[in-house]
């Protein structure tokens, strides 16, 4: 298993690589890439000193705005993967997405609504992601208490509740969508997600919780790997089952109610780069999920890239970006294993 981890480990970490240099490289601000590198450069504290023929716009452009949304790009595309890892497997369903339990209408509430009433400016920068990523975890408990049952909560019951939820708390969206004139663009354009007019704050918000989700999937990777023969064999084989889906279920949603506060909803990152690891790695989640995280954040990285460099100076909206290339991909993989399926033996 390490050496398979090693391998595809280091060629998805290359991958990432080139495709950070690559983003950083291009935009529409017209710098020639050889500024972009040398701008970089020159953040470096031994060459720090060293005299710049850049201006300062053209400094604060690549390190505050361009090279802060790449990392960014990358986070949010890494949790979403995980939180998209973790749901597979307690549920134990390829199909199911970091969306499936409500946590991104739970969010979208929070967001439609300071936007309706335009009390962006209580918290600052701060008061939509706080007020997205409350609602998001509100939303997380209400599934748990609508499921719960002598103790328990049955795979069946909680993705129904998630799905009661998200529909209505969905209505909900659209009640203050109707209500919006003047902000319905704003309301409209966070729901399809876009990491426009984000900073390091954004940052430096979702970092905390990529560190703790990432090890703490990883530490129940094993236990998801039992839970593919079903609960009671797992228990059998000594998984305590109902801690792990608790524990495993909020990491993914907390993972996911994180990166909706920033990024708003984006689609198909959960669904799509778990599955594709699944096919290429096998179904060990030891290997599913840090190559999800890697993946994830190389997928959004490029979709973002695409987003802002398509139609540019016009910026496409990063959730529609991920839609038209999620949705025919995974089209495709379903395609085929249904012509495999269909084979004759």
């Amino acid at each position: 298993m390490n050496c398979k981890l090693f391998g595809y480990g280091g060629a998805a970490m290359l991958l990432l690589a080139v495709s950070i240099v690559v983003s950083l490289s291009i935009g529409s601000a017209g710098i020639s890439v050889a500024d972009v590198w040398d701008i970089l450069l020159r953040q470096l504290p031994w060459l720090a000193d060293e005299q710049s023929a850049h201006t300062p716009g053209e400094i604060a452009i690549i390190t505050q705005v361009r090279l802060s949304r790449v990392l960014l790009a990358v986070l949010v595309g890494a949790c979403l993967a995980l939180a998209g890892a973790g749901f597979q497997g307690v549920l134990r369903n390829p199909l199911a997405d970091p969306y499936t339990l409500g946590v991104a209408s739970g969010s979208s509430v929070g967001a439609a609504f300071i936007i309706l009433f335009g009390l962006q400016a209580a918290l600052g920068i701060w008061t939509i992601p706080l007020v997205a990523f409350t609602t998001g975890t509100v939303t997380l408990f209400g599934v748990f208490w609508l499921s719960r049952s002598k103790g328990a909560m049955q795979i069946e019951t909680l993705i129904l509740s998630g799905v009661i939820l998200q529909s209505f708390l969905g209505a909900f969206v659209s009640f203050m969508v109707s209500l919006s004139q003047g902000v319905v663009n704003q309301i409209m354009f966070w729901l399809m997600g876009s990491l426009a007019m984000r900073s390091w704050d954004n940052l430096y918000m979702l970092l905390p919780f990529l560190a703790l989700g990432l090890p703490l999937l990883l530490f129940y990777a094993q236990a998801l790997n039992l839970f593919v023969l079903g609960e009671r064999q797992a228990a059998h084989l000594g998984v305590h089952v109902e801690r792990t889906k608790l524990v495993v279920l909020i990491a993914s949603t907390l993972l996911t109610a994180a990166a909706v506060s920033v990024s708003g909803v984006i689609g198909f990152v959960g669904l799509v780069v778990p599955h594709l690891i699944r096919l290429l790695a096998g179904p060990d989640y030891r290997l599913i999920i840090p190559l999800s995280a890697i993946g994830g954040g190389t997928f959004v990285l490029w979709a973002d890239t695409l987003a802002r460099t398509a139609l540019s100076p016009k910026e496409i909206p990063l959730g529609v970006v991920t839609a038209l290339i999620g949705a025919p991909f995974f089209a495709y993989l379903l395609h085929r294993r249904k012509l495999k399926e269909g084979s004759p033996s």
